[in-house]
């Protein structure tokens, strides 16, 4: 026999045998007991956690040869053929490869006429059912709404959302919750000693935690370690399989990071990249890390063995609990960026130096890029860059109140692209007001030059002018009106091209280019004997 994959193998057979879900069971069993079952069924909830298995353990408990009934017997030969995928009465279908309204109607709608062949009901199964077009879920709805008493529909997502109202209103909907961590381990402990395996509390402990709540992430991580794993599978086969680094390693960096140790820390990080870490499953472990240790600083047990315990509270005891809040909000903003980095690693390493000495990790800045210089220092404002003399302008002449017109420098815009900078979930509008060519205040009203591309953006959702005036009013109790002005910026060579405000457009662009080029105007060609 072909090799099967321990979540096909250990799937469950019997209702007994389905974990963790057992409010969907309960129900199911009663309205079997009670033969008040429903025309269509819509079972949702997290990836792995047992629909498509209860959807058929549900149809052999309708067309068992002693059902219908809430134990099926798994020894007809209907039990076994719905066990093996081939009877001909419980129809499987894939919406996420057969979406379209033809596959609805020659497997769904067309089909449905026909009475079953040897079982009780037609049962269809479809699965990732949201997958299904817009004119697939039409075709389906009359049949669904009143189907032949012999059919049932049982339909099977992960995005609730996604199915129509029209579909929803008319099935019994089932809601499958992610497993505990304490039942993914009976699981794996169960499954580990029927393959004749020998697997440490811990290391399933690890697996459980990185399956996020599903049986088949679950049995297919330890399925991969097992495969591996010479001999006993422990919680360091499991890191390297994971690519993640060890508890006591990830104890090691938050500690360095506490206690601001620079050179451990970045000795701690060559190590992990060494072993062929990489920078994302670094963070990833942090924050897997940290989050365990927050459950222990605020009294929450895990199921681990006492040792791993007495660990867990003398790391977070070090650390104390509004450190490990705020090392968990800058990993978070750390783990959200670092795919975008060009050089994670050597981010990375800045970026929980940062961390270390007291400066939020902020995601990082298009070029230029700015870094803090120091601890507890604000993020660096953009210099003016000189220019040569132009004409005054409005921006330029001295307010009739409130003093001097002001550069970047001023105490105002400086508090103000702080606290931008501060706050983690609004750093692009701090960016582009960080990198402001000037600002001149005249009374109540600021005026802002900035590049044509960041004052288009800044104008284009009118949340994010209101926010900075808000943010002005909030500091300095005062309200202003803010104007952006498109600027270059950058120091001209030509003093008579900075008189040029208009774009070049058409035949003047032509000549333009073909001055600064060396080549003779178009018009003389044209009129030269």
């Amino acid at each position: 026999m072909a090799y099967l994959s321990l979540y096909r193998k250990y799937r469950s057979q019997t209702f007994d045998q389905l974990i963790g879900q057992d409010h969907v069971v309960r129900t199911l069993q009663n309205a079997l007991s009670s033969g008040k079952i429903a025309h269509a069924y819509l079972f949702t909830g997290p990836r792995g956690t047992g629909k498509t298995s209860t959807a058929r353990l549900l149809a052999k408990a309708l067309c068992c040869e002693k059902g219908p009934t809430p134990t099926p017997c798994n020894e007809c030969s209907i039990c076994q053929s719905i066990a093996e995928g081939s009877c001909l009465d419980v129809l499987e279908m894939d919406a996420a490869s057969e979406s379209g309204v033809g596959d609805v109607r020659n497997a769904i709608v067309e089909a449905v006429e026909y009475r079953p062949a040897s079982c009780r009901y037609k049962v269809f199964i479809i699965d990732e059912v949201h997958d299904l077009s817009a004119k697939a879920f039409d075709a389906l709805l009359k049949t669904i709404e009143e189907p032949p008493e012999h059919v049932i529909f049982i339909l099977a997502t992960t995005e609730f959302n996604r199915v129509p109202p029209t579909i929803r209103s008319r099935c019994q909907k089932y809601e499958f919750h992610r497993a505990a961590v304490q039942d993914l381990v009976r699981c794996l402990e169960h499954v580990s000693a029927s393959e004749g395996a020998v697997a440490s509390p811990s290391s399933l402990a690890v697996i459980a935690r990185m399956a996020d709540g599903g049986y088949r992430d679950a049995l297919t991580l330890l399925e991969q370690v097992l495969i591996a794993a010479d001999g006993e599978v422990t919680s360091e086969a499991v890191y390297d399989q994971l690519g993640l680094i060890a508890d006591a390693t990830a104890d090691e960096v938050l500690l360095a990071i506490s206690d601001g140790e620079i050179l451990k820390l970045i000795e701690l990080l060559n190590k992990a990249i060494a072993i062929g870490r990489d920078p994302r499953s670094i963070v990833e472990s942090l924050l897997y890390r940290l989050a365990d240790l927050t459950r222990a600083a605020y009294g929450l047990e895990g199921n681990e063995d006492s040792a791993h315990n007495a660990a867990l509270h003398a790391t977070a005891g070090h650390i104390g609990r509004p450190r490990l809040l705020d090392l968990r909000s800058g990993l978070a903003s750390i783990h959200q960026h670092v795919r975008d980095i060009t050089i994670p690693r050597i981010w990375l390493e800045s970026q929980l130096i940062k961390l270390a000495i007291g400066t939020p990790a902020v995601a990082p800045p298009p070029p230029p890029a700015a870094s803090a210089v120091g601890k507890g220092a604000a993020p660096p404002k953009a210099a003016p860059t000189p220019a040569t003399p132009r004409p005054a302008t409005p921006r330029d002449v001295a307010p009739s109140q409130g003093g001097p017109a002001a550069s970047n420098g001023d105490e105002l815009w400086n508090r103000l692209v702080n606290s931008y900078m501060k706050d983690g979930r609004l750093p692009p509008i701090g960016l582009r007001l960080q990198r402001a060519h000037s600002v001149c205040r005249n009374g109540t009203v600021i005026s802002v030059e900035m590049s044509q591309f960041d004052v288009d953006w800044m104008q284009q959702d009118p949340k994010r002018v209101r926010s900075v005036v808000d943010a002005l009013k909030a500091l300095s109790q005062q309200e202003y009106r803010v104007e952006y002005v498109a600027g270059s910026g950058q120091k001209t060579e030509n003093p008579a091209t900075d008189a040029v405000e208009l774009p070049l457009e058409g035949r003047r662009l032509d000549e333009k280019a073909r001055e600064i080029l060396g080549l003779r105007s178009e018009s003389k060609e044209n009129h030269e004997p």
